[in-house]
């Protein structure tokens, strides 16, 4: 019998493929299918403009305009006189309230097609557009090719890609320098690029042209709130509470601005008020409007607004935001703003060293802000190991020679995961550490025994606030021998600051 080789045909879908899949999806009304399809064609055809145009439909079906506008816009590259291109175009214009280029595509198609199947809904487009003409005007200026240049660079300030948001926004300022929302969304993408400075220029300019302009007034106080520029912060507050504005848009920025930097009440009285006058809301105005009512004290309102929010975006379900806090105490000290400024500017090393380890157990850890108060040149060698904790240069302490420093933060560690979150008992204890602390490190000691050191601290501590306070207690409660924990009281009794 002779031996028959079989042979493998593999099937390798293409673009044809999964557009006929798509388009067959997408009329039985199988739409995530067809989105999926859609996609999948683009891959392998994404320069086909019927693919583009139908996927456009689709993405329109499901309320999607700028990204359908993007595609469109394609298209009508690929085909300029493409008929149902250019009608779905003065489509998507109309649905974005953006009339005059609406009415312009909707002529266009009339020209190219006068009695053409979609000539009526064409007429219906214009007829629309010039009524409503009648009753608004309509900035000559504001065209659709900067409404979706601006969405795309918003998407793109979402998706943390800072740089490409920051030259879509430039591009729009240089050509319409009067369209101020394109300049304020631009100094926030330069903020959180991480140059503030020029954020702030780009701010100042904005409010050169419109004195009273709500939207950069806003950004100037988020960016005082995350620089911690707390003086410019409070002006900046005191401004922000005397204002009324009017336009739903206004208050809708005040509200959430006023909430993001703390004034809970005032940020959910203006929130709460849109909501009451039938405001619908995206994602973002419902999660400042939980944040605001619960940190106000509201929390039924807090969860009803979150509902609100997860029904909108199913992902968010489990992400309240104030479940992060409620695992730490409000009141601790290491979140205090105030006091960790105050420890790190303290003319006392023992007090700043504190304050730089406080620093590390805070949410305001990563504020860049608190570092530059740490001049890095005028710093102690061993202030500049604390530095080098905090802004995670692991390089300055990761060396044998340092081995003493990596063993004292492990008794500072000790203390205070005892004492965490920390009230008036763990600071007084931990000022005491770190000032026996700072006359350990002059005189070179090596700190051997992190635990046993730890254990000394705290008994040298409660024992001159309580009488009932025995060795044996504090040894037990750290796993030594009494003898161990003697030894190490009459070592540190050495560094006592002498008065």
């Amino acid at each position: 019998m002779r031996n028959q080789t079989k042979k493998i045909i593999t099937f390798v879908p293409y673009g044809e493929y999964y557009y006929q899949k798509a388009l067959r999806a997408f009329r039985q009304d199988r739409l995530e299918e067809a989105r999926k399809s859609f996609e999948r064609a683009l891959e392998r055809m994404p320069e086909n403009a019927d693919v583009l145009l139908n996927y456009s439909a689709l993405l329109m079906e499901e309320g999607k305009y700028e990204i359908a506008y993007e595609h469109l816009a394609k298209a009508h590259a690929l085909d300029p006189e493409g008929e149902d291109i250019v009608f779905y175009l003065a489509e998507v214009h109309a649905h974005l309230g953006l009339l005059t280029d609406a009415k312009r595509y909707a002529e266009h198609y009339i020209a190219l097609a006068p009695d053409g199947p979609l000539a009526e809904e064409s007429l219906e487009i214009i007829d629309f557009a010039e009524q409503e003409h009648i009753h608004t005007e309509e900035d000559d200026w504001f065209s659709g090719e900067i409404y979706f240049l601006q969405e795309q660079a918003r998407r793109k300030m979402e998706e943390g890609q800072f740089e490409e948001a920051s030259q879509l926004f430039e591009r729009i300022v240089a050509d319409y320098p009067q369209f101020l929302a394109a300049s304020n969304n631009l100094a926030l993408t330069y903020f959180y690029a991480g140059r503030v400075a020029d954020a702030k220029a780009i701010l100042r300019d904005v409010l050169k042209q419109e004195q009273g302009n709500i939207h950069a007034l806003c950004n100037f106080a988020v960016i005082y709130y995350y620089e911690k520029e707390v003086f410019e912060l409070e002006k900046s507050i005191r401004l922000l509470l005397k204002i009324k504005p009017i336009e739903l848009e206004h208050r809708y920025k005040l509200g959430a601005t006023l909430a993001l930097i703390g004034e809970h009440e005032a940020g959910y009285n203006w929130l709460r008020l849109l909501q009451r006058g039938g405001f619908e809301g995206d994602v973002s105005f419902y999660f400042w409007l939980s944040h605001s009512a619960y940190f106000s004290g509201r929390t039924k309102q807090a969860q009803l607004a979150y509902n609100q929010l997860v029904q909108l975006d199913p992902s968010k379900e489990g992400m309240e935001p104030w479940k992060e806090r409620m695992t730490k105490n409000l009141n601790a000290y290491e979140d205090n703003i105030d006091m960790l400024i105050h420890k790190v500017q303290n003319p006392y090393r023992s007090e700043r060293l504190f304050g730089y380890f406080l620093l590390l157990k805070s949410i305001y850890r990563k504020e860049r802000s608190i570092l530059e108060l740490m001049t890095f040149d005028k710093l102690s060698e061993v202030e500049k190991l604390y530095y080098g904790l905090i802004d995670q240069q692991f390089e300055l302490y990761e060396r044998k020679e340092l081995d003493y420093f990596s063993r004292s933060i492990e008794v500072a560690d000790a203390l205070y995961e005892k004492y965490a979150p920390l009230k008036k008992e763990g600071i007084h204890l931990l000022q005491m550490w770190f000032a026996l602390c700072d006359v350990a490190y002059d005189q070179q000691y090596l700190f051997k025994n992190p635990n046993a050191i730890a254990a000394a601290t705290d008994y040298m501590f409660q024992s001159s606030r309580h009488s009932h306070i025995t060795k044996k207690g504090i040894a037990e409660e750290y796993g030594i021998a009494p003898a161990t924990l003697t030894k190490y009281v009459n070592e540190l009794i050495e560094f006592l600051p002498i008065f």
